[in-house]
């Protein structure tokens, strides 16, 4: 029996509502437009009109994928993070809502800064850098990210969000020094892999399952990333300048410790919406 496209995506919301989603009314609309070639506004406008057996079938197909576990960003390609579209693909992660904690603190600092290089380490998508060029005009941008696929993923979402003549993409290890020709940068952000390696197969199997495991491997106790970023990218940062780390549960302390056994000061932990420690930040102190 024929479906109207509300009717199609009220069917597909209450699906996903049904099996614990969280997010199924956002989640809904997302998997019908795609499945239907419509944008949001396209679908609000003909809501009314009935979908074609066609476009129902490929949006039930989708719902069952979702179902299994795959999530909806890697379904459709593509995820929205601080305002900007980008291009997603199982190489990088999806970017999630509380590492918007982590560009919206940086973003409040480098507004501050004028003209300045920023570095965005462990890029993946490069949701954070990005992020901060489109709200600090004066800041030149690096995403620096060590995977191939990765990179490509990186390049794609600078020339989809106009950024080309602020943003470059290099491949970098966040594990070993910085080259000399890199430069200096007055901001470095990172979201590195933070997941001891032990708890990697406990994870929700979304994430599990789909989620490239490089970009979620800090090593045995997670804290891998933040060792070598602390003691050898500090040479790539100004004295004076700041990192910003987002951490998992659990880590901010141990994150600040050894950033404070590095030389930074002012540090400082911030939580996210959920009131969890999320963000841990310093500054590397002047030299004397």
């Amino acid at each position: 029996m024929a479906i109207t496209y509300n009717d199609l995506y009220l069917d597909v919301r209450q699906r996903l509502r049904e099996s614990g989603v969280e997010s199924s009314t956002l989640e809904a609309r997302e998997l019908v437009c795609f499945g239907t070639g419509k944008s949001r506004e396209e679908l609000q406008r003909d809501s009314r009109l009935y979908a074609s057996p066609e476009r129902e079938a490929q949006v039930r197909r989708l719902v069952e994928r979702r179902m299994a576990g795959e999530p909806v960003a890697y379904l459709i390609g593509e995820w929205e993070f601080y305002g900007l579209p980008l291009d997603i693909s199982q190489d990088v992660l999806i970017p999630r809502t509380d590492t918007e904690v982590l560009a919206e603190q940086a973003i409040a600092y480098i507004q501050t800064l004028g003209e300045c290089r920023v570095l965005d380490l462990c890029a993946g998508s490069g949701c954070v850098g990005l992020a901060i060029a489109s709200q600090a005009p004066q800041a030149r941008v690096v995403l620096g990210e060590i995977d191939d696929s990765a990179l490509k993923i990186c390049r794609q979402n600078i020339r989809r969000n106009s950024l080309s003549a602020r943003v470059m993409p290099i491949q970098m290890d966040a594990r070993e020094k910085p080259a000399r020709s890199l430069g200096e940068f007055q901001c470095i952000v990172s979201n590195p892999p933070y997941i001891p390696t032990g708890d990697i197969a406990g994870l929700e199997a979304s994430v599990r399952d789909y989620e490239p495991h490089m970009a979620l491997d800090g090593g045995a106790d997670g804290m891998d990333f933040y060792r070598s970023i602390v003691e050898q990218w500090k040479e790539a940062l100004t004295p004076g300048g700041r990192i910003y780390f987002e951490v998992g549960i659990g880590q901010a302390d141990a994150v600040l410790r050894l950033m404070r056994s590095q030389g930074f000061g002012d540090l400082q932990i911030i939580k996210d919406h959920h009131k969890i420690p999320r963000v841990v930040l310093g500054t590397l102190c002047q030299e004397i």
